[in-house]
């Protein structure tokens, strides 16, 4: 049976100084990601051919519960309430698994 939780972010930024600012406060957050989330599967940070100032976010999580734990956790709080300085706009779209191969997900 497959199992996860996923979702989809992407973000438009302000120009060329937010989207600087941003990918640093991305960083910091990453290394939170990596050293306390067990839960989390996946978290890759993209940026888009053509469009410097967008950001696209793709998120895999053991469950929704993991995915839970990493909102709670306080990197993720703090990118949460500085992003706003940086951003236009975001989008976000929630994924349930349907069928994988691979490794990630079992």
């Amino acid at each position: 049976m497959t199992s996860g939780f996923g979702l989809i972010v992407r973000f438009t930024l302000h120009g060329e100084e937010a989207a600087e600012a941003f990918d640093a406060l991305v960083e910091r957050t990453l290394t939170g990601i990596q050293t306390q989330e067990p839960g989390t599967l996946a978290y890759v940070v993209h940026t888009v051919e053509d469009d410097p100032n967008a950001r696209i976010f793709y998120e895999l999580y053991e469950d929704r519960a993991a995915f839970d734990r990493h909102e709670r956790m306080d990197h993720t709080r703090h990118f949460l309430s500085e992003r706003e300085q940086h951003i236009q706009s975001l989008e976000v779209t929630f994924m349930q698994p349907m069928s994988s191969a691979g490794t990630v997900l079992g």
